[in-house]
């Protein structure tokens, strides 16, 4: 099967931290990802948010949108209202040729508070759980109509984290709800990706390959350390650079059939990490683990 390799801009400037390369222009960006050797870009905030100006950036550097985040409050507000708040979002995405919405619940969400542990996330309660899992079933369904599939991103920090969360979203949504299988939120959160792939390999449509440096998360364990000091700290790596086996995860989506996109994704220092050597060998690391695993990589 094959895949095409992109990249997020967190390498370079961090929109959960934006003192993280807050000065570094998108045209850095896109020129060192596209010299670097990836197709793709994910959105970040510094990109235009109109698909007359994002297809304009993106041609003129020839990369292609893999996708965007939207950030839900299925909790909080109706489905109705949540329709029409990815509304814009989605006719982005669409009309700039990315077929896969990165869906994440950030009601309660403590990801992008320095303040707050990782283990501080929100739970929810039994009782919510259908209010989550059926919101998301009508939206993916709206999402479905306009050529875009919803794929739900399991975060550190968030109501969806643990193996177990992700499970449960799963056996009691429809296809209408992908999955971005992220490595290394899930390793960080003590979950098998070779597992999630195996129980879930038909509604994976994404694929972020974020490393994890395990000398750091053991640190960051033992100090009860936030999400964002875990970035500062270097927990997270591009792919190849940190301690993850990827090859039996991918080997298998390969086996299953799997084409799209395998994403780089490293929350990163840009002045401790020099973005365009991190991704140069984030590239050249994840065209290794995919071609290993069995992939053909397409430009």
């Amino acid at each position: 099967m094959s895949v095409r390799l992109g990249i997020n801009p967190l390498t370079w400037t961090n929109d959960d931290l934006p003192s993280l390369g807050g000065n570094t222009p998108l045209e850095t960006c896109l020129t060192e990802g596209r010299q670097a050797g990836f197709s793709g870009f994910e959105l970040g905030q510094k990109f235009p948010r109109t698909p007359d100006a994002l297809n304009a950036v993106l041609r003129d550097h020839d990369l292609s949108l893999v996708s965007g985040w939207y950030s839900s409050q299925l909790l909080e507000r109706s489905v109705e209202e949540e329709i029409e708040a990815v509304e814009d979002h989605l006719q982005l995405l669409k009309q700039c040729g990315a077929n896969v919405m990165v869906f994440c619940e950030v009601t309660h969400c403590v990801h992008g508070d320095q303040m707050r542990p990782v283990s501080q996330r929100p739970h929810l309660q039994d009782v919510d759980w259908p209010r989550l899992t059926e919101g998301l079933d009508r939206v993916g369904a709206y999402l479905r109509e306009h050529g875009v599939q919803l794929v739900y991103h399991h975060h550190l920090g968030t109501v969806v984290e643990s193996q177990a969360d992700i499970e449960r979203l799963m056996d009691n949504t429809s296809n209408a709800v992908g999955l971005l299988l992220d490595f290394g939120h899930l390793v960080v959160a003590d979950g098998d990706p070779l597992a999630v792939a195996k129980r879930y390999a038909s509604r994976i449509h994404h694929i972020h390959c974020k490393d994890v440096r395990f000398d750091v998360l053991k640190e960051t364990r033992n100090r009860d350390k936030s999400f964002l000091d875990g970035v500062l700290d270097g927990l997270f790596a591009v792919t190849g650079d940190g301690d993850i086996d990827f090859v039996p995860a991918l080997s298998h989506m390969n086996a299953q059939g799997y084409e799209g996109w395998l994403v780089v994704e490293a929350e990163q220092d840009p002045s401790v990490a020099h973005p365009m050597t991190h991704a140069r060998q984030g590239h050249q690391g994840l065209r290794a683990v995919a071609e290993k695993a069995g992939f053909r990589v397409t430009e």
